[in-house]
């Protein structure tokens, strides 16, 4: 990827905590030994090895105390990242044990819950939050993963149990996507868009194949970008409409995918015929990536049916 490198604002070094030796005092994992979880106690002995697996797939890491009364929050995190079935890994820390990692961290408050991508972490939030709430942050998490070409997934460290949310254990990975998922591993996105279109000339309507598709689709345009140019051109151009394609994508990858929406819809305003077709389909393909029923995606569909009979 020459356009997406991680670099929020946020991030800190944690080399610090690199190599950490002695015993852990993170206590029993929550997880157990074999299954569908996806959920890890860490603490320092093991905190070098869960921050080198964000270099495949992000790591959302909670900073909680027992003292705290946010089991609710720590329900809520449990749960949605056993749905997701390894997009994700949650490392829990309990930092009246870990008090270097919290310190390295720059803990606060209690609740923190932070994300690691690539090595570096950035902060989500802090405090207790709704459900609907934290999967919007968690969704964003994923999809800044992906635009960065962190296209793996979490192993499962142990068995669902009701701690974890009491949800089933998860299913094993769906074959038919080995090869494309190989692909992206493998930094072949082109290849990646062929084999998910091959899943879905089988099954249309398949919609985890659709967003694998358009997430290749916007990885294999990536590795074309130069960010500076891409952004110079848009501001003194603002009539070509492939650069400002092209910059909407950039905004989505940097983790903002109301202003790639409303970019494109500006240019279905503006246009007819074939660039306006052009627009829209990307903006339906770029709705694919974010989630169809991500907040973003719902407000910008509805703009959408405007702009197309306006």
């Amino acid at each position: 990827m020459t356009s997406a490198s991680f670099n929020h604002p946020g991030a800190v070094d944690l080399s610090s905590l690199a190599g950490g030796s002695g015993a852990s005092n993170a206590g029993p994992s929550s997880t157990g030994s074999a299954g569908g979880s996806y959920v890890q106690q860490v603490g320092e002995a093991d905190f070098d090895a869960v921050v080198r697996k964000s270099a495949t797939h992000p790591v959302i890491m909670e900073l909680y105390s027992p003292r705290a009364n946010a089991q609710e929050l720590s329900d809520i995190l449990i749960q949605a990242t056993n749905a997701a079935a390894g997009r994700w890994l949650l490392a829990r820390v309990n930092i009246d044990a870990e008090q270097r990692i919290a310190q390295a961290m720059g803990v606060q408050a209690v609740p923190t819950v932070v994300a690691i991508i690539g090595g570096q972490l950035a902060p989500l939030f802090q405090g207790t939050k709704p459900a609907e709430e934290v999967q919007a942050y968690l969704d964003q998490v994923t999809q800044i993963a992906v635009a960065n070409g962190l296209t793996g997934r979490a192993e499962p460290v142990g068995p669902t149990t009701p701690d974890d949310g009491g949800e089933p254990a998860a299913p094993s990975a769906d074959p038919r996507f080995a090869p494309a998922d190989a692909a992206l591993e493998a930094g072949d996105y082109a290849l990646a868009v062929d084999e998910f279109q091959k899943v879905l000339d089988q099954s249309p309507a398949d919609g985890e194949a659709l967003q694998g598709l358009a997430q290749a689709k916007l990885l294999e345009r990536s590795t074309r970008f130069d960010p500076q140019i891409i952004v110079t051109t848009a501001n003194a151009e603002p009539q070509n409409w492939s650069v400002q394609m092209d910059a909407a994508d950039l905004e989505l990858i940097n983790g903002d995918p109301a202003a790639a929406f409303d970019r494109l819809l500006q240019i279905i305003r503006e246009t007819r015929d074939e660039e306006r077709e052009a627009a829209r389909l990307r903006l339906l393909e770029l709705f694919d990536v974010v989630g169809k029923t991500d907040k973003s995606v719902l407000k910008a569909r509805r703009q959408l049916s405007t702009a197309l009979f306006a």
